[in-house]
């Protein structure tokens, strides 16, 4: 598949030669066929009109099958009968192995596979080599693409398009495609399917993929696909190859330039003229160009720059890499893919045997070939065809020296792309990841290459782009098995015979003569060695004393005796998988590496005393089933990864861990002897991921973990934690969690969290005492609106809860009205039974009871008020005996029924004190022992916000809290204060004051209590959130009863007649509009 220059052709003497067996078919389809083929210009040769009858095939007819330049093979039933008929097919199959002519089969009441089975028949009297010619030439026609009249229902079809082809087959335009084309069409439809959707502006298409792949292929098949669309085309062929030569540029543009304007006379004196004649011939042309194998920018530029071409054009570029497309900014790029294992037999087949699938005898033999192709067009081609009637041990024989040393032609071929990289450092990277870091964490690798100074970060991008290496899903570096082999083999090539005077060593073989004959020299620079782990082969260390340049070290299982300092102190990445002693030696110290993988060791301890590296940010110590101790961090300023899973026997965990500013990983898995952590590790602000599962004796994470900022990975399944941190839920960048049997996202885990803090019966952690060994920040707990159902459901108002209150921010006016509506709805569905003035009507007044809650400075105030309680509740008034206006100090707002709603008056002049609330309601004498209230809503309709603050916490407001509350009151902000009470109680009245600094005497005009019917007048701003904290509740009731809360079976309706006394002259209509709107969005039912 991949590109080839077209071979040269003789000058043909005719369009096509039929051949066919006169007495089956030359009366009916034949005739049919040489009429429409003339009738469309074709010139036809047809023997019965162009030799005389009786003749036998002699120079004549061999002349006029040469010189033909299709032939049509007709095959009917008895085709297979005639001599000469197969006498014009050996020579039509051997034109089209000499000549490249062009072979059309038609079955015409007879099938391909009848034409195998008849072929070794009817031959049997004939001489062996004769024999042998025509059943081959029967076999070959049989497998190539024709037409099987059986499939068609009439003959004029089949003639139409074997016409059509025929056309196809002679116009220029067509461009060459390989004799065995498997999987081509597949791989050509995306592109094609773009192409036709995009026809009005200038297309660039881009097939990008590694060499051998096919990419030229596909283009030519994209090609004469589109070709009969555009009146001007061009393929212009080679040009990474074409470019290096002398006169290499000016030859391509002007190959353009003549394909496109049809004419051999254009001549080009230079670049910069050339690329002025294409902008000017070709600006105003619809053109279709192929431009194939573009390695650089500027050669694009030099056929194609800006605007050259006219709208509408289609331009596709072939090329190895990638950034020349992403700087062009193509429209469409395929990566061109390799082809699938059944793909990949058939076209070796064809090459090897000439027929879709390998003989028996080498059928396995046949599959390792494809299987070392992996998929690649052109190894399967050389290969198939350096096989082609070769025996079976020749196979075997080229199989084995394939597994050391690759085909010279693939080598070359691949070899382009390595030779392409002008930066030594990225020749590097390549043959480092080749050696030894195939499937190897991208990261990873780029740290370790990092620290040799290879800058591998933009290194390994560019070998991505150039197609020499990939990353896969799981971000592990890959490679074709086949690039894999050219790098190795450049490495090999450098000292074919001398092991130890190669820079990279890969080789078990290689290796262990090096080691065993101490050999080594300063010329290597990586080393892998991988042994079974029941390996008794030592090795000593001075093997290793002349290696002074090594710095890729992997010994897995590998013994060594004798002194370490002979290792190089350039080491940059030690991989010593099951490493022999119980600590490092001292004279071992690598003050340069990057990663230190060292699993499945036998250390107890790292390091006797702490080393300074500073380069290192990897270290590997997993299944140390020794290790007691981790390592003094205190020297490993820069580590980021720190992975000891399954050391069993690890115990402590060095407090140090908190200096490591720098890390980003700490996966302490299956460390089942480790029992606590330091609280040192909660300091780690870096850490993006924390694992822990498995740590069964670890019971409990400290709530500092919020302090762990960046953490966005927690897992701790299997632990012995049954209380999760609080603050836990605070976290901003926590995005997976898996603890306490709660495992995914966080926006999924956290709700069911709070739940379970909340429910005294899901969860045996609410039954802890209130607010014990809680941190004051998390008193409160801001959550989303769309969590707020499960506040509702938790019953975070009960005693066991240890949150005191919830901010929920809500993002419209139709959703606080939903979520206030949903939290009714569900007080109603936990027992409350209705509240509403109709049932305080029918209530003696001996049950009637009071509760006064104060917030900020209001004791004056509170004591005023009891004096008015005490009196009222013992005269039995039915009349209001609780103050209005009449004090200069205050600001009071009256309501009947469970909630008060008022507008945030203009404080200019005035300095708001406190806010006392002040509940009547009743019960009857068996409910007077039982607590009622249990919380307080503060619903800001300006600013979008519910808080809800439990009993326990309206009990305990404190100053500071005041301070934020009235901080967060907005002047001229909607607001309805509601109480929720527990079972057997009403609320028949409610008051609020708002208390002023009394130096600043204000004037209230007194006002009557007004009676205000729904409506939906009443606009409500959404402003910012107000979060309003606990504080001191004072408790006036002349019985000395203990407070008294509204009951929980009440169906919660604020009331229908809201009193207000007293407003400002400026908010009265306003307020009154207020009352009306939240009546009606509250879906009251009233009297």
């Amino acid at each position: 598949m991949s590109s080839s220059s077209s071979r040269s052709r003789p000058q043909w003497i005719h369009d096509v030669f039929i051949n066919f067996r006169g007495k089956d078919t030359r009366k009916t389809f034949v005739s049919h066929l040489y009429a429409a083929l003339t009738d469309a210009g074709i010139n036809t040769f047809l023997d019965d009109e162009n030799l005389k009858k009786g003749e036998e095939l002699g120079p004549e007819l061999v002349r006029a099958i040469q010189g033909s330049q299709i032939a049509i093979v007709v095959f009917s039933k008895n085709y297979v009968n005639s001599s000469w008929c197969l006498n014009e097919l050996e020579q039509i199959m051997k034109c089209k192995a000499d000549n490249g002519q062009v072979v059309m089969p038609v079955f015409n009441g007879i099938t391909p596979s009848n034409i195998r089975q008849h072929s070794p028949v009817i031959l049997v009297d004939e001489l062996d080599q004769i024999i042998f010619g025509k059943k081959r030439a029967l076999r070959d026609v049989s497998y190539l693409t024709g037409w099987d009249m059986s499939n068609y229902s009439n003959q004029s079809k089949v003639v139409k398009e074997i016409v059509s082809q025929v056309l196809k087959n002679l116009d220029k335009k067509y461009l060459p495609l390989p004799n065995f084309q498997v999987g081509l069409k597949p791989r050509a439809e995306k592109p094609i399917r773009f192409l036709r959707q995009n026809t009005r502006k200038v297309c660039l298409v881009g097939i990008w993929g590694m060499g051998g792949i096919g990419k030229s292929t596909i283009a030519k098949v994209i090609y004469n696909d589109l070709c009969y669309e555009f009146e001007d085309q061009s393929f212009v062929a080679n040009i990474r190859e074409v470019w290096e030569k002398d006169r290499g540029r000016i030859d391509l543009q002007e190959q353009l330039l003549s394909d496109i304007l049809k004419t051999r006379k254009i001549k080009v004196l230079s670049v910069e003229q050339g690329k002025a004649m294409i902008k000017q011939r070709l600006r105003s042309k619809r053109i279709l160009a192929v431009l194939d194998d573009v390695s650089e920018l500027e050669q694009f530029n030099a056929l194609c720059e800006g605007n050259s071409v006219g709208p509408g054009s289609v331009i596709i570029i072939t090329t190895r890499d990638l950034r020349v497309l992403n700087i062009l900014e193509v429209d469409f790029i395929y990566e061109a893919e390799g082809l699938n294992a059944s793909e990949s037999l058939e076209l070796f087949c064809g090459h090897a045997f000439r027929k879709v699938i390998p003989t028996e005898d080498f059928l396995i033999l046949s599959r390792y070939v494809v299987a070392y192709c992996g998929g690649i067009p052109l190894a399967l081609e050389v290969l198939g065809s350096y096989l082609l009637k070769r025996r079976k041990q020749e196979w075997q024989s080229v199989l084995s020296k394939l597994e050391k040393i690759p085909n010279d032609q693939i080598h070359e071929k691949l070899k382009i792309s390595f030779n392409g990289l002008s930066d030594r450092m990225e020749k590097d990277i390549f043959l480092d990841v080749c050696c030894f870091f195939i499937g190897k964490d991208r990261a990873y690798v780029t740290k370790i290459l990092n620290g040799c100074g290879l800058h591998a970060d933009i290194g390994i991008t560019v070998l991505i782009e150039r197609s020499l290496i990939k990353v896969e899903k799981n971000k592990k570096l890959g490679m074709h098995d086949l690039l894999r082999d050219m790098g190795r083999e450049i490495v090999r090539e450098s000292s074919p015979e001398e092991p130890e005077k190669r820079t990279r060593l890969w080789c078990h073989e290689d290796v262990v003569n090096v080691l065993e004959d101490h050999t080594g020299t300063k010329a290597i620079e990586g080393l892998v060695m991988k042994l079974p782990k029941t390996n008794r082969v030592c090795f000593d260390t001075i093997a290793f004393e002349k290696m002074k340049r090594l710095r890729l070290l992997q010994l897995d299982n590998v013994q060594v005796i004798g002194d370490y300092k002979c290792f190089s102190k350039h080491l940059r990445w030690l991989s010593w998988q099951g490493f022999p002693l119980k600590y490092t030696p001292e004279n071992f110290y690598q003050k340069n590496v990057v990663a230190m993988d060292l699993k499945h060791s036998n250390l107890t301890q790292v390091w006797k005393k702490p080393q300074l590296i500073e380069g290192l940010k990897i270290l590997n110590l997993s299944h140390s089933k020794y290790l007691k101790r981790t390592p003094d961090f205190s020297k490993l300023p820069n580590l980021e990864k720190l992975i000891m899973k399954d050391c069993q026997s690890l115990l402590e965990v060095h407090p140090s861990i908190g200096d490591l500013k720098n890390l980003l990983l700490l996966n302490l898995k299956d460390c089942t002897s480790l029992s606590n952590l330091p609280r040192e590790i909660y300091q780690l602000r870096t850490v993006e991921t924390l694992i822990l599962s498995g740590c069964s004796k670890i019971d409990k994470l400290e709530e500092d973990i919020v302090q762990m900022e960046s953490l966005t990975t927690l897992m701790a399944a299997n632990t012995g934690v049954k209380q999760p941190p609080f603050s836990i839920v605070r976290s901003k960048s926590i995005g997976y969690i898996s603890l306490c049997g709660y495992e995914g996202l966080s926006h999924h885990v956290f709700p069911s969290l709070i739940r379970s803090w909340m429910s005294p019966t899901m969860n045996s952690v609410a039954h802890i005492s209130p607010f014990g060994g809680m941190s004051k920040s998390l008193a409160s707990l801001d959550i989303e609106s769309n969590n707020l159902a499960l506040v509702y459901q938790s019953q975070i108002l009960s005693s066991c809860s240890k949150l005191r209150s919830v901010s929920v921010q809500c993002d419209s006016e139709i959703q606080l009205k939903q979520e206030f509506r949903r939290f009714l709805d569900d007080l109603y569905d936990a027992g409350l039974t209705e509240l509403g003035i109709s049932h305080a009507s029918h209530i003696s007044d001996h049950s009637l009871r009071s509760l006064l809650i104060g917030m900020g400075n209001c004791h004056i105030v509170i004591n005023i008020l009891g004096k008015s309680l005490s009196q009222g509740l013992t005269t039995n008034s039915r009349d209001n005996f609780l103050p209005g206006d009449n004090y200069p100090s205050w600001l009071a707002y009256r309501g009947e029924g469970p909630s008060v709603l008022f507008q945030v008056p203009d404080d200019t002049n005035y300095c708001m004190k406190g806010m006392t609330l002040c509940v009547l309601y009743s019960t009857t004498p068996e409910n007077l022992a039982t607590e009622g209230l249990t919380s307080v809503l503060i619903i800001n309709y300006t600013k979008l916000t519910i808080q809800i603050y439990r009993r326990d916490t309206v009990m305990s407001f404190n100053d500071e809290d005041w301070q934020d509350v009235v901080s967060k009151l907005g002047v001229g902000d909607n607001v309805e204060i509601f109480v929720s009470i527990g079972h057997g109680w009403t609320v028949k009245k409610m008051t609020v004051y708002l208390i002023y600094d009394q130096s600043n005497a204000m004037e209230i005009e007194s006002s009557n209590a007004m009676e205000v019917a729904p409506s939906s007048d009443a606009k409500m701003e959404p402003l910012h959130e107000v979060e309003l904290k606990p504080s001191p509740n004072v408790k006036m009731d002349p019985s000395a009863e203990e407070e008294v809360q509204p009951s929980l079976d009440v169906k919660m309706e604020p009331s229908v007649v809201v009193k207000n006394e007293p407003l400002l002259k400026t908010s009265r209509k306003n307020f009154t509009r207020l009352a009306k709107r939240v009546g009606e969005c509250l879906c009251l039912n009233h009297n």
